[in-house]
């Protein structure tokens, strides 16, 4: 490891807040969702910076941005960095940003020092990594590693009608890179927890692991529109009825499968809501997660009972469509290692961890080797205007971060 060789902390910190103000919410948070106007603005604040330090830059057709530092031999795969720059409605200042802009606090520190690294540091802003405004999540780094066909993606649309495709060219994000990706020497994603146990056990750096497997399912729920008044209980077939045992269903699913199962329906929408009229037609969202690829199995299993139990009880046409389906992960045990040495060095307090979360980085291990550095956030909380973190504890993951990306470069 390289002594003299450190993060600014407060050049990072001024630039995650900098980033913060793109999409700020009067709460303390950021809606920032993907591809709006607020998506190019925090798009070409990264890429001004990243022209500053000297990077080359591309993009791709699904809208990924590629900086690249050169490096002594530049025939060797690039040490990757990044995350995403989009948030959800109620997201917060440091989920995908801070993964962003600690690698582009590595570059500065580089430039800086003038140090140049045995093999090229390239940093990648995945495109709708969020999926709350495109379904699926982490769509740009499923293209990118061959897990999502490029014309299907770009079709995707919003609530709105919009396709994923016109917005990627009304922002002018529509890229000219083919989707080839080159090989990639180490990629390293820094990113918040999302939940509590580094801050409940007061460590510093958490060592990724893997990610639990996750599917996630859109529920249409058809049933029949009617008055409210005249028409008797009995012969109703109301699809909200439909929707609420199946929320129900879903919640009894994730308590069933403990300890790991999640289940969560994040979507409900009621097609021409009248409140004298019965719904006839009910839409949510349903994501199951869990470490074990087996138990999600079976969690899936347990839900399609549940629901054609629900729809003969109401008398409902209930069509399920899996959308996502991600597989638990391990991730690189030789970066983990290099982690780990640096970790030890710099003398941070640490453990192993299972991401919640899914990441790009978890579509990035399926071609390339990958971990992740998480670092604590307040409370656990994130997808929340109050997420939080610590400027010691950015710090510190930026710090092993950089060091980690000198010594997997350089070896």
């Amino acid at each position: 490891m390289i002594s003299n060789i450190n993060i600014n902390e407060d050049r990072l910190w001024q630039s995650l807040n900098k980033m913060a103000t793109i999409g700020a919410t009067p709460k303390g948070g950021v809606n920032r969702q993907t591809l709006t106007d607020l998506d190019k603005e925090s798009r070409d604040l990264f890429i001004k910076w990243c022209k500053e330090e000297n990077l080359d830059i591309k993009i791709d057709q699904i809208g990924n941005i590629f900086a690249r530092r050169k490096g002594k031999n530049n025939k060797l795969p690039a040490i990757v960095s990044g995350s995403h720059l989009d948030t959800q409605p109620t997201g917060g200042k440091y989920d995908g940003a801070l993964g962003v802009l600690s690698a582009l606090e590595v570059v500065r520190v580089l430039n800086e020092n003038n140090y140049v690294t045995e093999a090229p540091i390239e940093i990648i802003v995945w495109t709708n990594e969020e999926g709350c405004r495109f379904p699926p999540a982490m769509t740009g780094s499923a293209v990118f590693a061959g897990l999502h066909n490029l014309k299907d993606a770009l079709k995707i649309k919003d609530p709105k009608g919009k396709t994923l495709g016109d917005e990627l060219k009304r922002i002018k994000y529509n890229g000219t890179s083919k989707i080839n990706p080159k090989k990639i020497g180490a990629f390293i994603e820094t990113h918040i927890e999302q939940g509590p146990i580094l801050e409940m056990e007061k460590k510093n750096i958490g060592i990724v692991t893997g990610a639990q497997a996750q599917k996630w399912y859109e529920i249409n729920i058809l049933g029949m529109e009617a008055h409210a008044g005249p028409t008797p209980m009995n012969k109703r077939k109301d699809a909200l009825v439909g929707a609420s045992k199946i929320v129900l269903a879903v919640n009894k699913i994730g308590n069933h499968f403990q300890p790991g199962g999640c289940a969560t329906c994040g979507v409900i929408e009621i097609k021409s809501p009248s409140r004298n009229v019965i719904p006839g037609e009910v839409f949510l969202t349903i994501d199951f997660r869990h470490p074990e690829n087996k138990i999600l199995n079976k969690m899936a299993q347990m839900l399609k009972k549940e629901i054609k139990s629900i729809s003969k009880a109401h008398n409902l046409k209930i069509k399920t469509n899996q959308i996502l389906e991600l597989k638990s992960n391990k991730f690189d045990k030789n970066i983990n290692n290099t982690i780990k040495s640096v970790i030890k060095k710099l003398g941070y307090s640490s453990r192993e961890i299972v991401s919640g979360a899914g990441h790009d980085a978890v579509n990035i291990n399926s071609i390339a080797p990958t971990s992740m550095i998480f670092i604590p956030c307040i409370d656990g909380i994130s997808h929340n205007e109050s997420e939080d973190v610590l400027k010691s504890d950015v710090s510190k993951g930026a710090e092993v971060l950089l060091h980690s990306m000198i010594k997997l470069a350089d070896n």
